[in-house]
């Protein structure tokens, strides 16, 4: 894979800004396109549902705010339909990227759309860190965000579903995500520890997306690109030699071990953001880790790339033309490592320290087809 994400959330990559006339948001997307195709990539992974919203008509989710700057505002085509059709056009593989517990940066529902089903079933909310979120201790809500999937799987021609990092949110403090009495209703009974049971009910989203996605079309992929640590080896020896202050085990409660050996996963790209020889988390060190994990197993691994890191005025290691170079470098000397990811797109084609390139002419001098296309 040669993949890159494209954000849509808060308007990072696309579309520049909200409002603009159905038209300049294709001319706008179709030049993106046609630059991550003269940099030979194959796969453009698009987030289509940022904060349980729908850059598609959906019968789960409103119109999202950032196409029309109005929440449920229908922007007169369908966008997912017409990004799906340019980049198969081009041969790109196209991902489509969901978040699926985050509702909102705010915590006020009142903000969110009439139509909004947050606003519909206010007790499937958390507020937490000013955010509100699904509660994924709650089978319906699982349930709810499962089949708002499906619909897209069933409904286009989308190579594959792609999720982040973003399960139970990440920790604020030492706040502790109000989940307790939900707890006590659903899980108390059946796991001593709270975590154990967050980590559940991830489980059973996962393993649950994952069947009906196939039962619906076979061919389409499950893509999870998680935080880079699962556990460090000081709270777990079978953990990567690491000293992360978040882990996806232990604070995001995404036991992504689990997915893999299980392979209710098609590919895993976690996100390796740390230079080489970072002694809190050395890329190399979880380079190897992660090929450990999926040796074995139907999971291909791709890696998460900082390409949002790249920092040509500043000092230090992403200040080195080298940085991302050496990492693909390290990446191919290992058989397992299938391919990369870059974060994010905007990122990549402001061409930081000449990267695009020594991409194009070091690494990806000719054109190659998407892995899943």
């Amino acid at each position: 894979m040669r993949g890159v994400w494209l954000a849509t959330v808060a308007n990072l990559d696309w579309p520049s800004r909200p409002g603009l006339p159905a038209a300049i948001q294709q001319q706008e997307f179709t030049a993106l396109l046609d630059q991550i195709q003269g940099l030979h990539l194959n796969t453009v992974v698009v987030q289509v549902r940022p904060l349980a919203d729908a850059f598609y008509p959906s019968h789960y989710a409103p119109w999202s705010q950032y196409l029309t700057g109005t929440q449920g505002q229908d922007p007169g085509y369908d966008p997912l339909a017409f990004m799906i059709a340019q980049a198969h056009q081009r041969r790109l593989a196209f991902h489509a990227w969901f978040n699926p517990f985050r509702v909102s940066n705010q915590e006020n529902v009142l903000k969110l759309a009439a139509n909004n089903p947050a606003r519909q079933h206010p007790d499937w909310l958390v507020t937490y860190g000013g955010q509100l979120y699904y509660n994924p201790g709650l089978p319906d809500v699982r349930d709810f965000i499962i089949n708002s999937i499906v619909e897209v799987v069933h409904n286009y021609a989308v190579d594959a579903v792609h999720l982040d990092d973003y399960f139970y949110p990440y920790p604020v403090g030492q706040q502790d995500f109000p989940d307790q009495s939900i707890y006590l209703h659903y899980g108390a009974h059946l796991f001593a520890r709270k975590a154990d049971w967050r980590r559940d009910n991830i489980n059973q989203f996962i393993q649950q997306l994952s069947r009906q996605i196939k039962q619906v079309k076979p061919t389409v992929a499950l893509g999870i690109s998680p935080f880079g640590v699962w556990r460090n080896r000081a709270v777990d020896p079978t953990g990567s030699s690491t000293r992360a202050t978040v882990t996806d085990y232990d604070s995001l409660y995404a036991d992504t071990r689990t997915w893999i050996k299980h392979n209710w996963l098609d590919y895993i790209a976690p996100q390796l953001y740390w230079n080489i020889g970072f002694t809190v988390a050395d890329y190399e060190t979880l380079v190897r880790w992660w090929v450990n994990e999926v040796k074995g197993s139907h999971v291909q691994l791709y890696i998460g790339q900082a390409a949002y890191k790249i920092n040509p005025g500043g000092t230090g290691a992403w200040a080195d033309p080298e940085q991302l170079p050496d990492q693909l470098r390290i990446n191919q000397r290992y058989e397992l490592v299938r391919g990369s990811l870059f974060f994010r797109l905007k990122s990549l084609l402001r061409n930081p320290l000449d990267i695009l390139d020594r991409l194009r002419h070091e690494f990806y001098q000719y054109p190659v087809a998407g892995p899943l296309t």
